[in-house]
């Protein structure tokens, strides 16, 4: 007998979509070898600290858990629940998939990522060829720059123009794309200010460095 999936409470949903969010992927990695990745290197829970600390198989694992945590609840929850306005109701589960990931409840509304992974998944439902090509911005970014943060910011700052080539400016994910671009760039002010410094740890080392040097 199917159930009928139609009869969930949208409202409920948007919680789910919130404790789906809030899942602490980085975190868990991290105690499962012993390390509290709140205390070490940059102390965010995400992708490239895990990398830098546990190494790039544990780093995949969380990237494709985050990227997940955005994906699910957008392209599942609007399936779920009897509404005439199935694309608001996504927006809305993305927006409260990111909330749970930079404020998760699991871990009493601290230690956050800054949301680039699962703003990936969320558009991965919403509008999968510009995040596909935002994605590949993000990967140009970072190998000319040798820097994570400056591949997410051309990234989220690319999304906008990705999704009015690909879906419209006359849609609500166009005005979604401007969102992520805020909420990237606001994750990020503290890359930004070491950008600006010379103090961002590169992805990369230098094969030679002098004092005073920038990479």
């Amino acid at each position: 007998m199917a159930m009928e999936f139609d009869l969930l409470n949208p409202w409920a949903c948007l919680i789910l979509a919130y404790l789906v969010g809030s899942f602490p992927s980085a975190y868990l990695a991290g105690k499962v070898r012993g390390v509290d990745l709140r205390t070490v290197g940059s102390g965010n829970l995400g992708a490239t600290n895990v990398m830098r600390t546990l190494g790039w198989r544990w780093a995949l694992a969380v990237y494709l858990a985050d990227v997940g945590k955005g994906y699910l609840p957008v392209a599942l929850f609007p399936e779920l629940i009897e509404t005439q306005h199935s694309a608001l109701w996504a927006i809305a589960y993305g927006g409260a998939a990111l909330a749970g990931h930079a404020r998760p409840i699991f871990l009493l509304f601290r230690g956050g990522g800054k949301g680039v992974a699962t703003a990936s998944g969320v558009f991965l439902a919403l509008a999968p060829l510009a995040a596909l090509l935002s994605t590949v911005v993000f990967i140009a970014g970072v190998r000319v720059s040798n820097f994570v943060s400056v591949g997410s910011l051309m990234a989220a700052t690319a999304l906008p123009a990705a999704v009015a080539a690909t879906v419209g400016t006359h849609t609500p994910v166009f005005a979604a794309s401007f969102a992520v671009t805020a909420l990237v760039w606001w994750t990020h002010r503290a890359n930004v200010g070491r950008l600006r410094r010379g103090e961002e740890p590169g992805l990369r080392k230098p094969k030679s460095a002098t004092p005073g040097s920038v990479a």
